[in-house]
């Protein structure tokens, strides 16, 4: 091909795209960055950060409303969600503003448009053909829907359309469980609307250890957010002011839950179809990209990252994913990820965040004598007491090896994650983290002990 554009040439600036333009350009590379949207993608407009603003603000309804049990005398006006909705685009508008600085000032050519995969290293955008050496696909994804479940964008809504509600609903039926489910239902209990959860698996959060699933479902039904497990969605009928969803239970039995609105949370799929990945002949499955450990496809010099690419649809595998790809076209060999070794957080109240292996995946692959499990209570962590939060630590290794997953739940335990995602990741020894020091009094501290009664050494804990 005669001399290319670019030596890297991006088509989606989401997660997986932006990160691996910033390393690239950072490696002296020239990067082309191909978004028909905004900077940024899912994660930064309608994912990850508005989200997580919500809960924030679901976050400070629940503690003006339980004021009380502080000492403190407050009263739960209600929630305005003309305030809430611009306190969460500010925080977008703001992260907004610090990438596209970014961006311009590494010297990536961004290139505003629909692009289109027209040959083996060649991006097509609203007509124009531009080259790479290299060619990153990162499109991202949308939220998906079910079989003859029609979304509506009214009484039948996806997590995009929810981000933009105007009120809070009186009443709301929330159809999936997982990651997005559990969030959105754990927001608007807080704000005060009627939450039931519909899952067609056995638990709520079924990635996650069943020990965690089993802690978050006894504390959603405290806090009296209703959840169906093991039942399946059969129709929904709209009126001009509900919905009125039909359910189907293990036992084969129908039921009728009616609400104001249906929120559609049943996953994910990739941004793949119509994009020229199949006519260039790029390896798919089930509309996802195949790529190898370093994230390379079939063809050569053609990546994929992020959400397209099986596995965790996570923003910051994303992240590393773009980093990695930007580091092994600079011929840096980086290092490849370790899928399991990738945290996981879901941000609900109370939170819940894992990495590594839970207890029913070490023992299939260690076997039930090759695994050991400790379980640290938040009741024995002075932190945890003060911000009146229940919840555990719960260390998964192998017999007298390392630790190979940490499982967490309680308010806030999330921001523990950075430490266990060390520990699993550097295949610790209990004996080897029950040695360091953990601020007093902090949540962190939570961590140390569960390994100080893992090492045979319980402080707070009971032996």
């Amino acid at each position: 091909m005669a001399d290319p554009d670019f030596d890297v040439l991006i088509l989606g600036a989401g997660s997986g795209g932006y990160a691996c333009a910033l390393r690239a350009a950072q490696l002296g590379l020239k990067v082309g960055l191909v978004e028909k949207g905004n900077l940024g993608g899912t994660c930064l407009h309608v994912g990850c950060i508005p989200t997580k603003a919500l809960l924030h603000a679901a976050e400070v309804a629940d503690q003006t409303r339980e004021s009380g049990q502080f000492g403190v005398r407050a009263t739960l006006e209600g929630v305005d969600m003309a305030g809430v909705n611009a306190y969460k685009d500010g925080v977008v508008s703001r992260l907004f503003k610090g990438l596209t600085g970014l961006i311009k000032g590494r010297g990536i050519t961004v290139i505003e448009g629909a692009g289109r995969l027209t040959g083996p290293r060649e991006v097509t955008v609203d007509g124009t053909a531009y080259t790479g050496t290299h060619v990153v696909l990162a499109s991202g994804s949308y939220s998906k829907s079910l079989p003859d479940l029609e979304i509506d964008g009214e009484r039948v809504i996806t997590s995009e359309q929810a981000l933009r509600l105007d009120r809070v609903p009186a009443s709301v039926v929330v159809l999936g469980g997982g990651v997005i489910g559990c969030e959105f239902a754990s927001v608007w209990r807080s704000f005060g609307a009627e939450v039931t959860i519909v899952e067609a698996l056995p638990r709520l959060l079924a990635a996650e250890d069943e020990a965690s699933s089993k802690a978050l479902e006894r504390a959603f039904r405290k806090r009296k957010i209703a959840f169906r497990t093991g039942t399946s969605f059969r129709s929904v009928k709209t009126t001009d002011a509900s919905v009125a969803v039909t359910v189907e239970g293990a036992d084969g039995e129908q039921s009728v839950i009616e609400a104001e609105l249906l929120l559609v949370a049943v996953g994910r799929g990739p941004v793949t179809e119509g994009l020229g990945y199949d006519e260039q002949g790029v390896a798919m499955d089930r509309g996802f990209v195949l790529a190898d450990e370093r994230c390379r496809t079939n063809l050569d010099g053609v990546y994929a990252v992020g959400d397209i690419v099986p596995g965790l649809q996570l923003a910051h595998r994303g992240f590393q994913q773009g980093i990695l790809v930007a580091e092994d076209i600079a011929g840096l060999d980086p290092t490849p990820i370790d899928e399991a070794g990738i945290p996981r957080v879901t941000y609900s109240h109370p939170e819940v965040a894992s990495v590594g292996l839970d207890e029913a995946q070490a023992r299939t692959t260690y076997g039930d004598d090759g695994v050991e499990t400790v379980t640290y209570d938040l009741g024995g962590n002075g932190k945890s007491q003060i911000l009146k939060t229940q919840g555990f630590v719960k260390l998964v290794r192998r017999k007298d090896g390392p630790v190979v997953g940490v499982h967490l739940v309680g308010d806030r335990v999330g921001e523990l994650i950075g430490e266990a995602q060390l520990i699993y990741n550097w295949e610790a020894y209990a004996d080897d983290v029950a040695p360091l020091v953990h601020a007093h009094p902090t949540q962190n501290e939570a961590l140390g002990e569960a390994h100080l009664a893992l090492a045979g050494k319980p402080l707070h804990a009971h032996s």
